[in-house]
């Protein structure tokens, strides 16, 4: 009888805890391995503000000076360290900042999970204080959203919105939380959530696809591989380096997928798109067999779609079941995890060298290098370039630094001209193109990647969006290092208006202030370059210093960024000057 009263004692299920919504919910982070959060408190997250106080010591919350700058901190995280970033908001305003964040995470793919405060469940509807539908407002940028009004609801909830955000193609999810379920009590027990009725995150993989694509391969005379995020985000990155090295395939890039694949790898071929390099845009258009690996045709990669690769046979390697003959239609899709594709193609795929066809991107190397590159990299004209300047960041950090750019000509000449030799290098606002993303990501990198140099390289236009977040980089003295090339103008749109608009500068002149004053006034060591003679010194100085640094670069007012499609134009139309 004794041994039967000890087997039941040591099998009596534990009883669940009986804590607030508000405590619920952070327990629930931290079950899904959460440590640092971004946010701005308000009176409708206030109760989970007041538990996170409490835990410390085991969760870190980052005070950003705007809620856009948290979900850019958020993105930034989650795209240096792989994991889910976390964003969270009140009410109203607080939550409709959020939106910004959420756009550009969901067009780029990054894992994020967003939590917002809500007016309390009786209010919902009456135009109360602070209240705003932002379940209504955010569907169209989430992956998936949801609105807690029971404290029962949240474990199961938030389970389900961390394995949604960062299962399949990633994106970000917003759960919107009542102010009464965050105070009411429940029996609190947490499940990791595995699965989800009607959703197949990752789509089984069809040998017979495998098989045809191997025959197109293995037949192809003139083939090219373009990849994409989607190998950084499927952790495919080996698998992609060893496809290319058996077949001999030359490979390049969207901006997205750089550093997926060493820049000194002799198969790496470049970047594609509208400022990408002049052999691989031209070649797309020459090859006989297209392999897509993780990306979805971008506009600003294809061009105009009447003209692109209608000579070539498209194999599109992609997880997303939307994408495939969403913008261009695909021969023979690879639906499934990148990883496992190329993995299960790579013994159906004969050995080769592709001598004949390596030739006709060195020629076209080299008449890039003529009319565009050594004026970017090796100028005769007196005032600095951005090239020299990305350059001189490659040298001061041997090509090891994550690049964090924000939106504009500098983030094309920074995407044309780093040199990564490791994966997750290249973080920028690729989908949406948000300006004032690089400072608060650049914060949220280092964070996830704290053994990495991370510099933000900023135009002085998208840096005065979120110059705010220099309040978090001071008070929690975050490294970063902070470029800013200042050209006294919006960049890029100068460049289409002096192409296409008669040189028509409507709005696009920059009055700038002291940047480096501003900075100072933030206690952050900052500097000003404006000659060629003190640019390298002075970037290895901010790349030794083991604090947050501020440098201000005075560059060439009226450089364009070449080579360039004209927007519309075919790939072919590629312009060098």
């Amino acid at each position: 009888m004794e041994i039967l009263k000890e087997k039941k004692s040591r099998t009596t299920t534990k009883k669940p805890m009986r804590i607030s919504g508000a405590e619920a919910i952070v327990h629930c982070l931290l079950a899904e391995g959460v440590d640092l959060i971004y946010g701005y408190p308000g009176g409708a997250i206030m109760p989970v503000y007041d538990e996170l106080y409490k835990f410390q010591d085991r969760l870190t919350h980052i005070l950003t000076r705007h809620e856009q700058g948290a979900t850019h901190a958020a993105q930034g995280y989650a795209r240096v360290s792989g994991r889910v970033g976390v964003a969270m908001a009140t009410s109203g305003p607080g939550a409709t900042n959020l939106v910004t964040g959420l756009a550009d995470a969901q067009i780029d793919s990054t894992p994020m999970v967003c939590i917002t405060g809500q007016v309390p469940r009786h209010l919902l509807g009456s135009d109360a204080f602070q209240e705003t539908d932002i379940v209504g407002i955010s569907t169209p940028v989430t992956k998936w959203n949801y609105q807690i009004t029971k404290a029962s609801e949240i474990p199961e909830i938030l389970a389900k919105a961390f394995f949604i955000a960062k299962s399949g193609r990633p994106g970000p999810v917003l759960v919107d939380i009542t102010k009464n379920a965050q105070f009411d009590e429940l029996d609190f027990e947490y499940k990791k959530c595995t699965s989800v009725r009607s959703y197949t995150p990752v789509p089984k993989i069809d040998p017979r696809a495998l098989e045809q694509a191997a025959e197109l391969i293995n037949q192809a005379k003139k083939p090219l591989i373009v990849w994409g995020q989607g190998v950084i985000l499927g952790q495919a990155e080996q698998e992609l380096q060893a496809f290319i090295e058996k077949t001999g395939i030359p490979a390049a890039w969207t901006i997205m997928g750089e550093s997926a694949i060493p820049t000194s790898h002799p198969l790496n071929v470049g970047m594609v798109g509208m400022h990408g390099n002049y052999g691989p845009n031209v070649l797309t258009n020459e090859c006989d067999v297209l392999l897509a690996v993780g990306m979805r045709f971008d506009d600003r990669v294809t061009g105009s779609l009447d003209t692109y690769a209608k000579q070539a046979k498209v194999i599109h390697f992609e997880i997303d079941p939307a994408e495939i003959n969403k913008n261009v239609k695909a021969d023979i899709p690879l639906l499934g995890d990148s990883k496992e594709s190329l993995s299960l193609l790579l013994p159906l795929v004969k050995k080769n060298t592709h001598e004949d066809w390596h030739q006709e991107f060195k020629k076209k190397d080299e008449i890039e290098f003529d009319t565009v590159i050594k004026n970017d990299l090796k100028p005769t004209k007196a005032g600095l370039t951005m090239g020299e300047v990305i350059e001189a960041i490659n040298i001061a950090s041997g090509n090891r630094a994550v690049i964090v750019t924000d939106v504009g000509q500098h983030q094309m000449i920074a995407c044309r001209y780093a040199k990564f030799e490791q994966s997750k290098s290249n973080i920028t606002s690729g989908g949406l193109g948000t300006m004032g993303f690089a400072l608060p990501a650049a914060i949220g990198a280092k964070q996830g990647a704290p053994d990495r140099e991370v510099v933000a390289v900023i135009g002085d236009g998208g840096y005065q969006m979120t110059i705010q977040e220099l309040g978090v980089i001071f008070q929690h003295q975050i490294p970063v290092k902070i470029v800013v090339l200042n050209n006294d103008h919006l960049g890029m749109v100068r460049q289409w208006q002096e192409l296409f608009f008669e040189s028509r500068y409507a709005s696009t002149v920059m009055v700038n202030p002291d940047f480096v004053k501003i900075a100072e006034g933030y206690h952050i060591e900052a500097k000003r370059v404006s000659e060629r003679k003190d640019l390298q010194s002075t970037i290895d100085e901010m790349i030794a210093s083991d604090k947050p640094y501020f440098l201000e670069v005075k560059v060439e007012k009226e450089d364009n960024v070449f080579p360039m499609i004209p927007s519309g134009a075919s790939v072919s139309d590629i312009r060098l000057k």
